[in-house]
C-alpha cells in the first residue's frame, strides 16, 4: 500500500508538487499562515518523489526560494508596521508572550536567530516580523534567510526521500518474506501428506497376509474324523483329541460282537 501512495505520487506532475510544496513553505514562514500551513510536512511529502538526483535538487532549489520569500515577506511586514504590528491580528492570534520571546531571542543571538528560528515551529513564522520591527538591516537578514531556507528545505527533502527509499525496500522485503514463507508452509504440507500416503500404501500391504491368516478355516471337532489343528510347529496331536478318537475306535469296534 505504501508503494502505491508513493508510486501515485511520483505520478503527479512534478511541476504541481513543487510548486505546492513551495507555496506550503512560503506560507508556513510568513506571518498570518504560518499556524495553518503544514509546510514540513509539505516538504516531506514531495521529498518522497526525489528518486533522482536531478529530481531532488530541483525541488531543493524551489522550497529554498519559497522559504526565502516567506521570511522577506515577514521581514517586509515587520519593517512596515514597526513596533505597532504587536496589536496586529495576526500577532495576537500567537499570543502576545510568543512575540515577546521571538524578540528576546532576536536581541540575544542577532542574525543567528534567523537561521535558527525557522526549526522552530512558532518561531520560523514570528522572528522575521519581528527582526523588520527591530530594524535589523536587510543586507544582514537575507542571507541569514537564505542559510536558514536553504538547510532547513534540503534537510527536509532529504527525511523524505530516505523515508520513500526506505519504506519501498521495508515493503519489498517483506513482500519477499511473505512468498518465501508461502513456499515454506507448501513444502512443509507436501510433506505430511507424502507421509501420510506412505503410511497407508505400508498398511494396504500388510493387510492382505493379516486377512488371508485370519480367514483360514476352523475344523468342526464335534463331527467323528475332523482334522485336528496342529500346533505352530507341525508336531504330535493334543493328548485329548488322541484320546477321543481311541475310545471312539474302540466304540465302533465292539458293536457287532454285542449284536451277536
Amino acid at each position: 500500500m505504501i508503494t502505491e501512495l508513493l508510486a501515485w505520487l511520483a505520478s503527479l506532475p512534478q511541476e504541481l508538487l513543487m510548486l505546492a510544496a513551495g507555496l506550503l513553505v512560503a506560507a508556513e514562514t510568513t506571518l498570518g499562515f504560518g499556524m495553518v500551513a503544514p509546510g514540513e510536512a509539505g516538504l516531506l511529502v514531495v521529498g518522497t518523489t526525489a528518486t533522482t538526483t536531478g529530481t531532488f535538487l530541483t525541488i531543493w532549489a524551489v522550497t529554498s526560494l519559497c522559504a526565502i520569500l516567506g521570511y522577506c515577506i515577514g521581514y517586509g511586514l515587520g519593517r512596515f508596521f514597526g513596533p505597532r504590528i504587536r496589536q496586529t491580528r495576526p500577532v495576537r492570534r500567537y499570543g502576545g508572550q510568543s512575540w515577546d520571546s521571538a524578540t528576546r531571542f532576536l536581541r540575544r543571538r542577532g542574525t543567528i536567530a534567523v537561521m535558527i528560528a525557522i526549526y522552530l515551529p512558532v518561531m520560523r513564522t514570528l522572528v522575521p516580523a519581528a527582526a523588520g520591527a527591530a530594524g535589523l538591516p536587510f543586507r544582514k537578514f537575507l542571507p541569514a534567510s537564505a542559510v536558514a531556507g536553504i538547510t532547513w528545505c534540503g534537510l527536509h527533502i532529504l527525511v523524505g526521500a530516505a523515508a520513500g527509499k526506505a519504506a519501498r525496500q521495508i515493503e519489498e522485503a517483506i513482500g519477499y518474506g511473505s512468498w518465501i514463507l508461502l513456499a515454506l508452509l507448501v513444502a512443509v504440507l507436501a510433506l505430511v501428506v507424502r507421509r501420510k500416503r506412505r503410511k497407508k500404501a505400508l498398511a494396504r500391504q500388510e493387510d492382505p497376509d493379516q486377512d488371508r491368516a485370519g480367514s483360514a478355516p476352523i475344523p468342526d471337532l464335534s463331527e467323528p474324523g475332523a482334522p485336528a489343528p496342529s500346533d505352530g510347529d507341525g508336531g504330535a496331536q493334543p493328548e485329548a483329541d488322541r484320546t477321543a478318537r481311541d475310545d471312539q475306535r474302540h466304540r465302533h469296534a465292539h458293536l457287532p460282537a454285542s449284536g451277536d
